[in-house]
């Protein structure tokens, strides 16, 4: 009697401490698949590069990736972040008239040697001209502009910079400017670039569209793109070129064929050539030895599994996004799917609660791990269906 009231009363007052309990998935056929190896990635001159999977960020191939360098104008993705950030928390507009400072124009503008958008002093131009300016052609005045508009200054547009670094997970860098002009103080990794550039992508798809952009006309003024893989290949759509005489010539590049969107970047190279040949050196052996399968999609049934306190007596659990993973051609076999599903799984159960997780693991390492949720909503049970599956719970609990 005494252990029938404590049922009863943790059945009111408290729900059951829940667990996770791993159990094999088997993985679905792939459509198709290849079996050719994979062999090192190319040779570069480049004194640091990354290729990234974009859907995930695992590094396919790299050299010194965590290294801290010189960024040069790569910066400028990151400046293009927080104003794609601040846009969209409503604190900047797209028509917004910018004031031209004597600081930006003098920082930044034709007096200097360094890219400029030949901003006219003491006048405003639309904040849209102003990211053009800075992402087609790369202009210093329009960067320092723009972070004088969101920050007031760009010391404190800085701070911003790298505030929103952490929150990327940006390990490696910190940054002083908007513009990427040498400070020794102002770095960052090919590493870094890459998950700055896979943020920028993932999180403000509009403003990534203005990278593909090949030519910007202001004030009289036609300059076209410095990446020249956009006038290459025609699945780059991306992403930003740098150069400083402590940088060399570096260029961040994003590319997308099929399902598959690779990221590279490679810094120090010793011309604008050698920076586009050797980025898209990486990307093509991106692409020739390795590919991207969806292992499961959205709302797809995954498994069932046993609901206790609910109406229903299991629940279907799947996925809220496609589970997609790129891989080295001919690996997919070795992969190892697992569910952690919390134990015991108790109603109610809202769709799309998380009730557990997936892990897709190569040849032991983890590679992808995404929520499992509801696929539906599961009310509870009467008052005697919760009775009697705590009182179930309670003896198997006591059991062990």
């Amino acid at each position: 009697m005494t252990k029938f009231l404590a049922v009863s009363l943790s059945l009111v007052l408290s729900p059951l401490l829940a667990a996770q309990t791993p159990n094999a998935l088997p993985l679905p056929t792939p459509a198709q698949t290849s079996n050719a190896p994979v062999p090192p990635p190319p040779e570069l001159t480049a004194s640091n590069y990354v290729l990234m999977d974009y859907l995930t960020g695992r590094v396919l191939a790299e050299k010194k990736g965590d290294e801290q360098v010189v960024p040069a104008s790569i910066t400028k993705i990151m400046t293009s972040y927080v104003v794609a950030a601040e846009k969209k928390a409503g604190k900047i507009r797209p028509e917004d008239r910018v004031m031209i400072s004597e600081n930006a124009w003098s920082g930044g503008g034709a007096g200097t040697d360094g890219s400029t958008s030949f901003l006219p002093v003491n006048q405003t131009v639309a904040l849209s001209d102003l990211e053009l300016g800075m992402i087609v052609q790369s202009g210093n005045d329009a960067s320092i502009a723009l972070a004088e508009h969101v920050a007031g200054n760009e010391a404190t547009f800085a701070a911003l910079m790298n505030q929103y670094g952490q929150k990327i997970g940006l390990k490696n860098s910190h940054f002083t400017n908007a513009t990427g002009l040498f400070d020794p103080n102002h770095y960052s990794t090919a590493h870094d670039i890459g998950l700055l550039s896979q943020a920028l992508i993932r999180d403000f798809p509009d403003e990534y569209a203005l990278y593909k952009t090949k030519n910007f006309s202001f004030n009289g003024i036609t300059q076209g793109n410095r990446n020249l893989l956009l006038f290459r290949d025609p699945s780059v759509d991306g992403i930003k070129t740098g150069h400083l005489s402590q940088a060399g010539f570096c260029l961040a590049a994003s590319a997308q064929r099929g399902d598959t969107r690779l990221i590279s970047v490679v810094m120090n190279t010793a011309s604008e050539k050698v920076r586009a040949a050797e980025s898209q050196a990486l990307l093509e052996y991106g692409f020739r030895f390795f590919e991207t399968h969806k292992v499961y999609a959205a709302s797809q049934l995954i498994t069932e599994t046993n609901l206790w306190r609910g109406e229903a007596p299991k629940a279907k659990l799947g996925l809220a996004n496609d589970a997609m993973l790129t891989i080295p051609r001919g690996a997919y076999s070795r992969l190892e799917a697992s569910m952690n599903i919390v134990q015991p799984l108790s109603a109610p159960l809202s769709k799309g609660q998380e009730v557990g997780k997936l892990n897709v693991k190569l040849d032991g390492a983890l590679l992808l791990e995404q929520p499992l949720v509801a696929l539906e909503d599961y009310p509870e049970g009467g008052f005697f269906k919760r009775l009697s599956d705590s009182v179930w719970l309670w003896f198997d609990d006591g059991q062990e």
